[in-house]
């Protein structure tokens, strides 16, 4: 793995602080549930993956849910939102990049966004039902849910959820990347001579 650079470094900064903005301007989409909302702050992580590399796209999430706890915090106290979207984040962008890498193509990162929406959401609705919704439960004091009743609520709003969260951001990305790419292109020539 290659060291990242001081440019690396101030794009990574600049990219996280993108990221934290479009975080902010989140949205509920009707049909799910008013905790369930849309944001497009992967955008910029996924702009750092294709540029910097693995690393910097993790970084980007890390630092925007970072930001965003220490400027908004939780309504548990702990972080429990701000890790789950974490690592939504990292499940959507590392295999959009793996995918995209093998075929650089526009039709190839369109298939490697469809992968990494896809893996993000089913993995993500695995750990709601073991994890993310038991420790809200816990940290919000409140009753727990019954098995079925986690399981319906994963079925029919965490999974669609994630999954048309997932597809708005890719066609947003997409429309941005047709005019982006040979700028990625270029600074992902640049970063692989250096």
């Amino acid at each position: 793995m290659k060291k990242l650079t001081i440019k690396a470094f101030v794009g990574i900064g600049m990219l996280s602080s993108i990221s934290y903005i479009l975080m902010l301007l989140n949205f509920p989409i009707p049909p799910f549930p008013g905790f369930l909302m849309i944001d497009f702050s992967d955008i910029p992580a996924l702009i750092a993956v294709l540029i910097f590399g693995p690393v910097a796209g993790i970084l980007v999430e890390l630092f925007k849910n970072i930001l965003d706890y220490f400027m908004t915090g939780s309504a548990t106290g702990v972080p429990v939102g701000h890790i789950a979207n974490f690592v939504a984040g990292i499940l959507y962008i590392l295999p959009t990049y793996y995918v995209y890498n093998k075929l650089k193509t526009k039709k190839g990162m369109t298939f490697g966004l469809v992968v990494g929406t896809l893996i993000m959401a089913i993995i993500m609705s695995v750990l709601n039902y073991f994890v993310i919704y038991p420790a809200y439960t816990f940290f919000l004091n409140m009753p727990a849910m019954s098995a079925p009743e986690i399981r319906t609520v994963v079925v029919t709003a965490i999974l669609p959820f994630n999954i048309v969260k997932g597809l708005l951001i890719t066609i947003v990305f997409m429309l941005l990347f047709a005019r982006m790419s040979p700028w990625i292109n270029k600074q992902n020539s640049y970063r692989n001579a250096v």
